[in-house]
C-alpha cells in the first residue's frame, strides 16, 4: 500500500508569503494541512481562499509548539503514515520536501540542518540565534549523542507511529528540545540531511519575552531539564 504523507504549515502573520509557500507545496503528492495559529494579520483570509488544503483555525495564537503539537494528533487520526513539518515564512524551499519523502521510510525523524553542509559565514545568521541554537545542539548531543548539528529547524519528517508513542506538552518554541529528549529515551532512528540556509527576518520577534537571548536560552535549557528529569514517556 502507498505510504501517506501529510505536509503541515504551521501559520502565524505569514500574510507575505503563505500562498507562494502552498502553491509550490502543491507539486508534490503530499496532502496539506495549514494551521493558522491565531494570526492577527491577512492570514486567516488568505487562507480562506486557498483550495484543496485541509486547515485549522486557532482562535488565538497557541504558540509553535502547540501547532504542531495539534497537526500531529490531526495527523495521527487521519491514518497518516509520515508527517512533514515545513515553516511558512519563506526559509524553506519546497522543492526539499522529496529528499525528506525519500529518507523517512527508513527512520523515525528525519530532520532538516542548515548547517550540515554549511560553508558560509555567520554573517547570513542572526549573531543571537546561531549562538543559541549551538549551545544548545551541544548541549542536546551531550545528553542523546545524536550527533546533530541543528536542534532548532523547523523542516522536519516524523513517522506517525513514532509521534504515537510521545507525549509533547510544550507549547512553545521549546517544543522541539522535548522531541530530542523523548527520541533519546525512546531509541528512536535519527537521521539530519542539508537544507538551505535562508534567514529573511533579522529582526524576528519571539514574544513572551523570549526575545531577549538569554531569557531564551535559560528557557530552553529549562524545557531539557525538566524533560530529562521526567519519568518514562
Amino acid at each position: 500500500m502507498k505510504n501517506k504523507y501529510l505536509l503541515v504549515l504551521p501559520a502565524f502573520n505569514q500574510e507575505d508569503d503563505l500562498q507562494s509557500v502552498v502553491s509550490g507545496a502543491k507539486d508534490y503528492s503530499v496532502d496539506i494541512l495549514v494551521v493558522d495559529d491565531g494570526s492577527t494579520d491577512n492570514t486567516k483570509h488568505i487562507l480562506s481562499s486557498i483550495k484543496d488544503v485541509y486547515k485549522i483555525h486557532h482562535e488565538s495564537n497557541q504558540g509553535y509548539g502547540q501547532t504542531l503539537i495539534n497537526s500531529f494528533k490531526y495527523g495521527i487520526a487521519k491514518g497518516y503514515d509520515f508527517i512533514i513539518t515545513m515553516d511558512t515564512d519563506g526559509q524553506h524551499l519546497s522543492d526539499q520536501i522529496p529528499s525528506f519523502m525519500d529518507e523517512i521510510p527508513k527512520w523515525d525523524i528525519v530532520s532538516g540542518s542548515r548547517y550540515l553542509n554549511y560553508s558560509g559565514g555567520i554573517e547570513h545568521v542572526p549573531p543571537d540565534r546561531f549562538s543559541i541554537n549551538q549551545k544548545i545542539t551541544s548541549k542536546i548531543n551531550d545528553i542523546t549523542n545524536f550527533g546533530l548539528t541543528d536542534t532548532f529547524c523547523g523542516y522536519k519528517a516524523y513517522s506517525t507511529n513514532a509521534l504515537k508513542k510521545t507525549n509533547l506538552t510544550t507549547p512553545g518554541y521549546g517544543m522541539p528540545l522535548q522531541v530530542w529528549i523523548q527520541a533519546w529515551k525512546m531509541e528512536f532512528r535519527i537521521k539530519e540531511i542539508p537544507v538551505k540556509l535562508i534567514y529573511n527576518d533579522f529582526t524576528k520577534e519571539f514574544g513572551n519575552g523570549l526575545s531577549n537571548p538569554d531569557v531564551r536560552l535559560d528557557y530552553y535549557l529549562s524545557i531539557i531539564e525538566n524533560e530529562v528529569k521526567a519519568g518514562s514517556v
